[in-house]
């Protein structure tokens, strides 16, 4: 098992493993939900069509409102990916009732076709088409392909993406290559999953206050830009009103607000995003050095 493999069970995978899923089959995936029927990993597939700044809004909104800790994001080929890990499994049922609180709060100006929520009940014809059966499960559902995977004759790929250079992808949410194994690990290496506490409080803070029929009933506007962390922060006790712009909050924002040089500035000097990125930025920049 590699690094990659390490971090995949660490945060998605149910536990504990069943001996047939330690060790699958070339180019196979290991089941997302159990053999009991219970899964740790809650994916949410927003359309190319949807939009950065929805997604943006989402992975956003579960830190600074609901306080959980950041979920993986990943481009799957047709969009973008939200991966949110759970410490304990839980149903499909209440996986899924999880993600429709989270869409009527965070995602109700998006059209559902717009959106997946997996993993999905084999009764839902218009969940997930493309998702794979999973084999041994005790409940008729589906779920994600696990990430990275090679997409389609194209030689395209899904994989996890930084979340500071995501808005590079709106427009082709996929890899031209496979992404490097250790990339991948270094990316989820620093992710962690919603303990109980996490998910029975979210839980309470997504009690909606009226009742809905589905999450596309609201039509609250989505933001035009980002939030702006430090605002965010400004309501917590501990933290700084007046904190500085970060070139985390300027990689967040939707690119056509940045300057070019600015955004390739933000790259070069964020100890984040990996070296040979900010390599590239610092080589992009030199034409426009004064020394």
């Amino acid at each position: 098992m590699n690094r990659l493999d390490t971090e995949l069970h660490r945060l998605y995978l149910p536990q504990p493993i069943a001996p047939q899923q330690a060790e699958p089959a070339q180019d196979a995936s290991p089941a997302l939900i159990g053999a009991d029927g219970q899964v740790r990993a809650l994916v949410l597939e927003l359309a190319s069509a949807a939009r950065w700044e929805a997604v943006a809004a989402l992975w956003q909104g579960l830190q600074n409102e609901l306080e959980l800790p950041a979920p993986a994001i990943a481009i799957s080929g047709a969009g973008y990916q939200v991966w949110i890990s759970l410490a304990q499994p839980v149903s499909v049922a209440q996986a899924r009732g999880f993600l429709e609180s989270l869409c009527r709060r965070f995602l109700a100006g998006i059209a559902p076709r717009h959106v997946q929520l997996l993993p999905s009940l084999q009764s839902d014809a218009a969940d997930a088409p493309e998702a794979p059966d999973i084999p041994g499960a005790s409940v008729p559902a589906r779920h994600a392909r696990l990430i990275p995977a090679q997409l389609d004759e194209s030689g395209h790929w899904s994989a996890f993406i930084s979340p500071h250079l995501a808005a590079m992808f709106a427009d082709e949410p996929w890899l031209d290559m496979k992404p490097s194994p250790d990339a991948q690990a270094d990316l989820l290496l620093r992710l962690k999953s919603l303990s109980p506490a996490d998910w029975r409080r979210a839980q309470l803070q997504l009690e909606p206050t009226e009742a809905a029929s589905t999450f596309a009933a609201a039509s609250s506007p989505l933001p035009a830009a980002l939030p702006d962390p430090a605002a965010a922060a400004g309501n917590r006790p501990d933290a700084e009103a007046n904190a500085p712009t970060s070139p985390h909050d300027q990689l967040a924002a939707p690119t056509d607000e940045l300057d070019p040089r600015r955004f390739l500035l933000a790259v070069m000097n964020d100890p984040t995003v990996e070296m040979g990125m900010r390599i590239e930025a610092a080589k992009a920049l030199l034409p426009y050095s004064t020394r």
